[in-house]
């Protein structure tokens, strides 16, 4: 039984206008939610930690009609209206008489285990789901409102302030002399951290890129509702919090999966959001913002602590979980040995499905000339132009437009230490050699992904991409022809540099080893 007497008195069926059976309740660390059957009721605790104030009656309501506001842009069908409590409060009553004790917010309930997060627990989140939630974040974060020019959202200062709010408040909870130390050294790096990218964060302010997030994006955050991941529960208490850079959004769920051990559907999801946004520039801030949003769960976790009792089994598992996300908050600060890799095959010869699963597996983030060659044509990775070879989006203009871009977005990867692998046919030597250039500026290992099938696979292969109409390479049989008269063989120097992947005998674990070693080799 809850100590507080109207939310014991909210256990009651007698206290909702309509059927229950049986009440349930929720408990974090700033709300109670409570469960009916056919809606759920959220009620504001009445606390104050800085960053969030629920401490008056009319905080509360006003909060609960901004959570009824902002959530509704993702799940309209679950947020329903605020209610008031009335009553008297050992026999309280939802849209009861006399003066509200307590506002809620009313939504539908949705069913048990349909969070990602219970999907993820029980090892039942699919690939289906992340790419999902690539189209329903991407296509969120590209029509989000932007921040105005007269607002100070995103401003570098205000954005350090959040993150070094996390340490002040985590610092005087922690005895254990091994965490004070941790979080110290977390602390300092943030501070370098920030001063390195200050110029980059005030950058992507002024290119539009702070915007109204969902601002609290994990997967405890997500449910399915009709088979479709649908985000929940935004920041509604605190804007700054919720006008952010888009990427911060993104490193909370890429360090959620992680963190659920699901490293692999962190990568998925981050290449796809990439892929689909275009916003490869962002990564010079992911890092900074990875370490940010675990140290946020840090202090939940310790806020969480706070409210047990010493030495329960609940204490315990939150001492745990906090250290488990500072721990995840260090690793994101040690440093990365970048490498670029680029493809070199026919069309057809697998070079996206053998670099998509190379990239889960070792967290190399695919550029695709196809997406990027769509994109400087205005249009959409899954729009079909009916491009003829030489014309439409295969003009010899468009296609050194698109290796520019392409260099480009591979620089962006690099200088922020991750590795880029650039899908593309590369079957002109020049255009070659010019990326070799880069890695060579960039002082990075450089590898040529040789990708080959046989003439009839090929073949198959295009004709079957061509029917499901899925793929955004829009190459026919014609480009495939065109390619193999005019390519130009890899040099023996070129060959010093190339992996092979046959990819009709596709061993995912055996190339990437192989590519491993190679990448080593050149690092000695």
């Amino acid at each position: 039984m809850p100590d507080n007497p109207l939310i014991a008195g909210l256990l009651y069926a007698e206290a909702y206008p309509h059927p229950v059976a049986a009440v349930r309740l929720i408990e974090t660390h700033s709300a109670w939610v409570l469960l009916t059957g056919e809606y759920a009721y959220k009620i504001k605790k009445p606390v104050d930690f800085g960053f969030l104030d629920f401490s008056t009656l009319e905080k509360r309501r006003h909060f609960c009609e901004e959570e009824i506001r902002l959530n509704r842009r993702f799940a309209p069908r679950i947020y329903l209206d605020v209610v008031a409590i009335g009553g008297g409060e050992r026999h309280p009553r939802v849209g009861g008489d006399g003066s509200p004790l307590e506002y809620a917010v009313r939504m539908r309930q949705f069913a048990d285990g349909g969070l990602l997060s219970q999907l993820a627990e029980s090892h039942r989140l699919e690939s289906a789901h992340i790419d999902q939630l690539v189209e329903v974040i991407g296509t969120f974060h590209r029509a989000a409102g932007r921040v105005a020019s007269g607002d100070d959202y995103g401003e570098p200062e205000r954005v350090h302030h959040y993150v070094r709010e996390n340490f002040e408040h985590i610092r005087p909870m922690l005895s254990d002399p091994q965490d004070s130390e941790r979080l110290e050294r977390l602390a300092q790096w943030s501070e370098r951290e920030r001063r390195d990218i200050e110029a980059l964060l005030a950058q992507r302010r002024r290119d539009g890129f702070i915007r109204e997030c969902h601002g609290d994006l994990h997967l405890g955050n997500i449910t399915l509702i009709d088979g479709r991941a649908t985000p929940f529960d935004c920041i509604e208490f605190n804007p700054e919090l919720r006008w952010i850079d888009v990427i911060s959004e993104v490193a909370f769920l890429v360090m959620d999966l992680e963190d659920r051990g699901y490293r692999n559907f962190g990568r998925r999801f981050l290449n796809g959001y990439l892929q689909l946004t275009g916003d490869y520039a962002g990564l010079g801030v992911l890092r900074y913002y990875l370490v940010y949003r675990a140290m946020v769960r840090a202090k939940v976790a310790t806020l969480r602590r706070a409210q047990t009792v010493p030495d329960s089994v609940e204490f315990r598992q939150a001492t745990a979980d906090y250290r488990q996300y500072a721990g995840l908050a260090e690793d994101y600060t040690s440093e990365r040995t970048a490498a670029l890799i680029i493809t070199h095959g026919l069309s057809g010869s697998g070079k996206s499905s053998v670099t998509q699963q190379l990239c889960e597996r070792g967290g190399m983030l695919q550029i695709r000339s196809d997406i990027e060659r769509k994109r400087l044509a205005g249009l959409e990775a899954d729009a079909r132009s009916d491009s003829a070879v030489g014309g439409g989006l295969y003009t010899s203009d468009l296609t050194r437009q698109t290796y520019d871009r392409l260099a480009t977005l591979a620089g962006h990867v690099l200088r922020a230490g991750y590795s880029a692998v650039v899908d593309a046919t590369f079957l002109d030597r020049a255009r070659r050699a010019g990326f070799a250039a880069l890695a060579g500026r960039l002082q990075v290992p450089f590898v040529i992904l040789d990708c080959r099938a046989d003439d009839a696979e090929l073949e198959r292969r295009i004709l079957a991409r061509a029917a499901a109409g899925t793929d955004p390479s829009e190459a026919g049989l014609d480009v495939l022809y065109a390619q193999r008269r005019n390519r130009q063989p890899l040099t023996e120097d070129e060959l010093r540099h190339t992996v092979t992947a046959d990819t009709q005998r596709f061993d995912p674990d055996a190339l990437q080893t192989t590519l491993a070693q190679h990448l080593r080799s050149q690092a000695t």
